[in-house]
């Protein structure tokens, strides 16, 4: 990549995060009466629904926390991290420990789920504003609900099995989660202890979720990493195996640039780039048979927009790691896809539910699932990794 394409993209990303995506939240979800933040809103940012999603409000959290530690100490995005931490602190923890996973906008519980991916948003977020305030209170909780989520996701049957004993399953949704929170926590905690339990998550996803026969990464597998000839077992998500092979890359970066971590993230992502990426349209497609045969989830070609966050942010850390040309290809190919089809150009943001051709297929954006990180991530580890690169080369 030349310097003046590195430029090229420092200026998007970079002014796309500070001057679109995170004003678009700030102005549209934030709940001044009763605490947190309202997501659901329609392409305008007009409200549609006051349910609060507790992964959103960790994510938001989490992502204000970090602008303020990473990019600038601004007070805005201080005094909102602490509303929205505030808000889950008193509101979306119950007396068991866990978190809930929808709220009303009063803070009265909806809905609680098996798993416990609130609890690892929430972590995250708390361990974030710690290092921006240094209030211990915010140290505390993100250890405690880390402890939660890894008593939880470590001992068998504490977590309701979602199949039968007939055919026990587990899915890379644990040790990919767990990697990310335990990096998150090492650095705002600062606290190398997590390490050891990154590398147990690592070893879980080569030996049990990197298949050499296939040459995918599997999202479900049997206990030991057994093949399921099932439509479970044969469905891949090329997204969120892109998604962690930039975790095991940002782990290689942590370790000096580990050769053996880079070979395993690139290996990840060429994997499921030459499976995910839609030759006929552009943009990477939900869901795939590892077979190639036909999937039973209906959405499985429409175009999300996280899988192509992922996709941006994984091609530019192996860029960034590798120096190899078709990163750069790939990172064009997918940053060009996904520029033309999801950005709101009148509103700001970005749709999140696209047909497999690019054509919209909801105007919302935001909802339980969507809301300022999986975007806003992107912005900013884009632009933060094209930097290194530019940097490298002067």
């Amino acid at each position: 990549m030349t310097t003046q394409e590195i430029e090229k993209y420092i200026s998007i990303y970079k002014h796309g995060l500070l001057d679109d995506i995170i004003p678009f939240w700030v102005k549209h979800s934030i709940d001044h009466e009763h605490g947190g933040f309202m997501f659901a809103v329609d392409r305008d940012g007009t409200n549609i629904d006051t349910d609060k999603g507790v992964w959103q409000h960790g994510r938001f959290t989490w992502m204000l926390a970090t602008l303020y530690n990473e990019v600038e100490p601004k007070e805005e995005w201080l005094e909102l991290a602490i509303h929205g931490a505030e808000f889950m602190k008193n509101h979306c923890i119950d007396a068991d420990g866990r978190m809930f996973f929808v709220v009303d906008r009063e803070g009265n519980p909806i809905r609680k789920r098996r798993y416990v991916f609130s609890e690892t948003f929430a972590s995250i977020a708390f361990a974030a504003l710690y290092k921006a305030t240094g209030e211990e209170k915010y140290a505390k909780l993100a250890k405690e609900l880390f402890d939660v989520f890894l008593k939880h996701a470590t001992t068998p049957g504490l977590i309701e099995p979602k199949f039968s004993a007939h055919r026990p399953m587990k899915g890379m949704g644990h040790p990919m989660i767990g990697i990310a929170t335990a990096q998150e926590l090492r650095k705002n905690l600062d606290d190398t202890s997590y390490t050891t339990l990154i590398d147990t998550w690592i070893n879980e996803i080569k030996n049990d979720f990197m298949n050499e026969d296939f040459h995918v990464v599997m999202e479900t597998v049997g206990p030991h990493g057994e093949f399921i000839d099932h439509f479970d077992g044969r469905t891949l998500n090329p997204g969120h195996a892109m998604e962690g092979s930039w975790f095991i890359l940002e782990e290689a970066k942590y370790r000096n640039n580990d050769p053996e971590l880079i070979k395993m993230g690139t290996t990840m992502l060429d994997w499921m780039w030459e499976i995910g990426w839609d030759k006929e349209y552009g943009g990477i497609t939900y869901f795939k048979d590892v077979k190639g045969g036909p999937v039973q989830e209906y959405w499985h070609d429409m175009k999300f927009w996280w899988p192509q966050n992922e996709a941006v942010i994984a091609t530019l850390m192996a860029l960034e790691l590798t120096g190899n040309k078709k990163y750069a290809e790939w990172h064009n190919m997918i940053h060009s896809w996904a520029f033309r089809h999801f950005p709101d150009e009148k509103h700001g943001e970005w749709f999140g539910y696209l047909h497999r051709d690019g054509r919209i297929s909801s105007t919302l954006k935001g909802n339980i699932w969507k809301g300022p990180f999986h975007i806003p991530r992107m912005y900013l580890m884009a632009w933060k990794s094209l930097e290194k690169m530019r940097n490298s080369q002067s």
